[in-house]
């Protein structure tokens, strides 16, 4: 895989407490391929944006950090991106919420 090819990393549906550490091990096991430094989480597709998806979504990013990787969030909706900023993690999908924005401190 070419180093500037971002990893695709796809959360869906309503994301459980019970999801979070398969999401981790998803994540991890994506990450084993050499040759990227970036994961594009697209959550575009998540049903409900709650604590447990930032729970979720701050884990992502540390497994990614962990790697040495940059975790970036995709087309994050209006609801999520409002309660990343009401927990004080705004940072992670930027202003924009039609922008892709890396993981605040993540990366080499």
């Amino acid at each position: 895989m070419d180093a500037d090819t971002p990893l695709a990393f796809v959360v869906t549906g309503r994301v459980t407490r019970a999801d979070v550490p398969g999401l981790c091990a998803e994540l991890e096991a994506l990450l084993s391929a050499p040759g990227t430094a970036a994961v594009d989480c697209d959550v575009g597709a998540v049903v409900c944006a709650d604590l447990v998806l930032v729970e979720a979504l701050a884990r992502l990013g540390l497994v990614a950090r962990r790697a040495g990787r940059r975790l970036r969030v995709r087309n994050v909706s209006d609801e999520l991106h409002t309660l990343l900023g009401l927990v004080g993690l705004s940072r992670v999908v930027g202003a924009e919420t039609a922008a892709v924005e890396e993981w605040p401190g993540a990366g080499p």
